[in-house]
């Protein structure tokens, strides 16, 4: 059951929410999908397209819902996929 907010925190006007800026190198997937299926968040799905080897490389469906937690990049054996935080400097 996930935990709900009821009341909003007296910072949050001073707390900087992280975005998120996610890479796949679709030429360097096998097609495991790993990434989509551990995503905490379900960020990543199968594309329909095919990469040179002949495999569907996931895509990102909603990238406002990553969290930054880095486990797609973690658990790719391939080392297809990376996640950086969005340099927010004139906003997201």
């Amino acid at each position: 059951m996930p935990v709900r907010i009821w009341r909003e925190p007296l910072d949050a006007d001073k707390i900087k929410v992280s975005k998120a800026e996610i890479h796949i190198l679709k030429d360097q997937c096998k097609g495991c999908d790993f990434c989509i299926e551990f995503c905490p968040k379900q960020v990543l799905e199968t594309s329909e397209e095919l990469n040179i080897k002949g495999f569907h490389p996931p895509i990102v469906i909603d990238e406002s819902r990553c969290v930054l937690c880095d486990f797609c990049t973690a658990i790719c054996p391939d080392f297809a996929i990376f996640v950086i935080e969005k340099d927010c400097k004139e906003g997201c």
